[in-house]
């Protein structure tokens, strides 16, 4: 191999070791945007109830909006859930609480984050596809999504997946 087939071997491999990074971390970056998303497990709170919950959750961020869905498996037809962005990583506090970009801001969108706006309900199968997009770059603080049961006396932590 000569001095320019060197150079051009290295610049290939570096180029392949930065991709499986970035794919590795789950973060990407195209055309600008800023990709995150993760994998749904169930809470202890979702276990405990019989819950197997399983899907995945992506973040998109761009310099003028954010977009957020999720698919998710494992609930119960009929049964009223609610989802949002959560300040914390799922193993930490339960994800801590609601994901706010002005912290001292209102609790409810566009300052928070809820896929479903508000309460959806999965398909026959057990199924639920949401979506949300605000209109601003979502800052650190927004580390995961949550889904929560919405019952009558709570609604508590079934599924988490992490935005990492």
């Amino acid at each position: 191999m000569n001095g320019r087939q060197k150079l051009t071997h290295l610049m290939v491999t570096v180029a392949l070791v930065t991709a499986m990074v970035a794919t590795a971390a789950g973060t990407a970056s195209a055309g600008g945007a800023v990709v995150t998303d993760g994998e749904f497990s169930t809470f202890a709170a979702g276990g405990a109830a019989g819950y197997d919950i399983g899907g995945h959750a992506t973040m998109v961020r761009n310099s003028n909006k954010t977009r957020v869905t999720i698919h998710v498996t494992g609930l119960v037809p009929g049964e009223s859930y609610v989802s949002h962005v959560h300040n914390q990583a799922c193993d930490d506090g339960d994800a801590g609480g609601h994901f706010k970009q002005d912290a001292a801001g209102v609790s409810v969108p566009p300052n928070e984050i809820w896929p479903g706006n508000g309460a959806f309900s999965p398909n026959a199968a057990g199924i639920a596809n949401e979506k949300a997009t605000v209109p601003y770059f979502a800052n650190s603080d927004a580390r995961s999504v949550v889904v929560h049961w919405k019952t009558s006396n709570g609604a508590p932590k079934v599924a988490c997946a992490d935005l990492g």
